[in-house]
């Protein structure tokens, strides 16, 4: 992408075979503190388990993160399953363009196993490449979370580098794994 070209906004909500990804909503509040409470989800975020306290200011955040329309801009969606709230995604700038991307996300362990991360960051990874035609978009990750590099690989991002114990996260030096694809390796499903 030429820093001429203006993004194209993403068409909200997104909906794939199973799944609908749409922007955060009040109601959010419950479902999303369902699984960020949950120590193991929380194992290898930056943050600890949500309070409620802390899901309330997080919601708000997340609320006003609804597109890609310059740096330091970001789109966070909601994943559903047949109307359950089952994980989140996101996609945010880096840098001082549009031009490249990071991802993230969480799932409700009880939702696992069925497909829905992997359907989730395909779609994010299209949104990424042909909406905002970004260039790159990478996802770094805590290195002992083995599940969530699968997920990349799964997906046909590669693996990039690992930083050793770069990153202070709870208590202690942890490694970071980083993941990336450019616009010419995107393989719409």
């Amino acid at each position: 992408m030429t820093e001429a070209t203006p993004p194209q906004p993403a068409l909200l909500p997104v909906r794939t075979s199973r799944l609908v990804l749409r922007t955060y909503q009040e109601d959010d509040l419950e479902p999303l503190l369902d699984y960020y409470a949950n120590p193991e989800v929380a194992r290898f975020l930056l943050e600890e388990p949500w309070t409620r306290e802390v899901a309330e200011t997080q919601l708000a955040l997340r609320r006003q993160r609804t597109g890609i329309d310059g740096p330091a801009s970001a789109l966070a969606l909601v994943v559903e399953h047949e109307g359950t709230v089952v994980g989140d995604i996101a996609l945010w700038t880096t840098g001082d363009t549009v031009s490249r991307g990071e991802v993230g996300w969480a799932f409700h362990p009880g939702h696992g196993g069925r497909g829905f991360a992997t359907e989730a960051l395909r779609s994010l990874l299209g949104i990424a490449f042909d909406r905002y035609r970004m260039h790159r978009v990478v996802a770094q990750l805590d290195a002992r979370n083995e599940p969530s590099a699968r997920l990349c690989e799964r997906v046909g991002m590669q693996r990039e580098g690992r930083l050793r114990a770069d990153w202070w996260s709870k208590g202690e030096w942890t490694d970071t794994l980083v993941y990336g694809m450019l616009a010419r390796e995107w393989q719409r499903p």
